[in-house]
């Protein structure tokens, strides 16, 4: 990648993109294979926020189940904005195979689990929302989802057979690299520190010296810091943490055997993958406290291991981390428009993969001259929420204190 020690960030592209994930890097990629010049500037490393700390679940849809999406949206967006994302994994399948990702894709759907019976009741209501659209998405026995997890703890599940999964950071790096391709530049180390507007021009100023740009895009989501402070006002946020086992050679066959991805119905939600090289990569809300191995999060998925597949035995984690999630009240994401010729989707609650991709694709578009219909939703100002802040920390403290209690 290009960085601000091999050059300075200098020059009047079409696009200046702030953000080096999956929003912005499919802007990159789709905007200069439609012919515009582009520079995208990542302060830290490509896939360095919630893109490369992402669990992997490549889903169609969103959290919302499709019934309430449609009323949500009314007649006219409602039925559009399904049917594009239950495309969306295909979309994104269909770009790792044009670009030849080496991402650990498989498509074997992913499993929504039921942590009870009330989360299976829930289930089952989305089950038959989906029947009635005709979605490839079936509802699982105990027995069943046992079957394809390879443990007996869920009461029942969901499986969408549209749905699957992939290496978020191999996806991410992938990306960056077909948009360079594309004859995208991309500067990473490089923090954005000031946005001004002069006449028809945008001036984004950094460190190493100032781009000027009639169209900018904002693909910061969760990570955007105080560069536009009423983002900071327009989400909350919570964190997300996962920890990854060594290698466990067969004994992983045991788990997640149907080759999908799991997250659970549960209030605090878990998730759980493996990965091609056989370690397993669990995960919940909240921030990852103490080291991979030991302190409050470890003993937290060690319990949880321990009870989802006791013959695995003791574990060991090699790998921890987490990332933020923009979350918004109605759990809908957005595309606003902060001003002319400056653009932000953001609020995709826990959905980056495939929504960062399609808002990416769709943005590129508008910003080479399609109108604004062609966006998956209708443009709108920021969302201005009471107290972000506030329900930010409620949030972090509620998970911390799930992981002490379930981690003793």
């Amino acid at each position: 990648m290009d960085t601000a020690a091999e050059a300075p960030v200098e020059g009047a592209p079409d696009v200046v993109v702030i953000g080096a994930g999956y929003t912005g890097l499919s802007t990159a990629l789709f905007a200069a294979e439609g012919g515009l010049s582009v520079h995208v500037l990542e302060a830290q490393c490509v896939g360095y926020g919630g893109s490369g700390r992402n669990v992997g679940l490549v889903n169609a849809g969103l959290w919302v189940p499709p019934d309430k999406l449609l009323d949500t949206l009314g007649p006219k967006v409602g039925p559009r904005f399904l049917e594009l994302f239950g495309k969306g994994p295909q979309a994104v399948f269909d770009l790792i195979e044009k670009h030849q990702i080496r991402c650990e894709a498989r498509r074997e759907g992913s499993i929504h689990a039921a942590h009870s019976p009330a989360g299976l009741r829930d289930l089952q209501g989305r089950h038959v929302a989906w029947q009635r659209l005709g979605a490839p998405v079936d509802l699982l026995t105990r027995e069943e989802t046992a079957e394809r997890t390879g443990t007996d703890f869920y009461h029942g599940g969901l499986l969408d057979r549209r749905a699957g999964k992939l290496n978020p950071m191999g996806y991410a790096r992938g990306l960056a690299r077909a948009a360079r391709g594309a004859g995208a530049r991309i500067s990473t180390g490089v923090p954005v520190t000031g946005l001004n507007r002069h006449g028809d021009i945008w001036r984004v100023q950094t460190g190493q010296g100032v781009l000027e740009t009639p169209q900018v895009v904002m693909a910061t989501n969760a990570y955007g810091g105080t560069l536009w402070p009423a983002m900071q006002r327009a989400f909350s946020t919570i964190h997300f943490f996962q920890l990854a086992t060594e290698p466990l050679g067969a004994a992983t066959e045991a788990v997640m055997p149907g080759g999908q991805g799991l997250w659970d119905t549960a209030p605090v939600m878990t998730s759980l993958t493996r990965d091609a090289a056989g370690r397993v990569i669990i995960g919940s809300m909240g921030r990852m406290i103490g080291t991979p191995d030991s302190g409050v999060s470890a003993r937290w998925a060690r319990r949880r291991l321990a009870r989802l597949f006791p013959d695995l035995g003791d574990v060991h984690f090699v790998e921890g981390w987490d990332g933020k999630i923009a979350m918004t009240p109605d759990h809908m994401p957005r595309i606003c428009q902060l001003a002319d010729g400056l653009w932000t989707p953001m609020g995709y609650n826990g959905r980056g993969i495939t929504t960062g991709t399609l808002f990416g694709r769709a943005l590129a578009e508008v910003l080479a001259g399609a109108p604004h219909d062609h966006l998956p939703l209708p443009v709108t100002s920021l969302p201005r929420l009471t107290a972000p802040g506030l329900q930010s920390r409620f949030y972090d403290l509620a998970f911390t204190a799930n992981q002490v209690m379930r981690g003793f």
